[in-house]
């Protein structure tokens, strides 16, 4: 009897394993390293919008959760979470030369 029953809930929980790995974990630790990310902001910094918009931070308001940012067409203000993680990271990278 007990192992009809691993034979029939078997495949369930191995899907639920799976999908626990392959996407609630992963979302889970990209949503951690952003808010990380956002927090470790600072005035001067250059960063690059979820929009596409490039700048450098020169006001942050931590009560209002909203970042002020300069570009070429002035300033603008944005929420935190509208700067992209992964397109600063790759601005601020060190150049590889071949």
């Amino acid at each position: 009897m007990n192992q009809e029953m691993l034979m029939q809930y078997g495949p369930i929980l191995l899907m639920a394993v799976v999908f626990y790995f392959l996407i609630i974990r992963p979302q889970s630790k990209r949503r951690k390293e952003e808010k990380e990310f956002a927090e470790s902001l600072k005035i001067g910094d250059k960063v690059i919008m979820s929009s596409g918009i490039h700048g450098k931070v020169t006001q942050i308001s931590a009560d209002k959760g909203t970042v002020q940012v300069e570009t070429g067409a002035g300033k603008i203000t944005f929420e935190r979470s509208a700067i992209s993680t992964e397109l600063s990271k790759k601005l601020v990278a060190p150049v590889k030369e071949n």
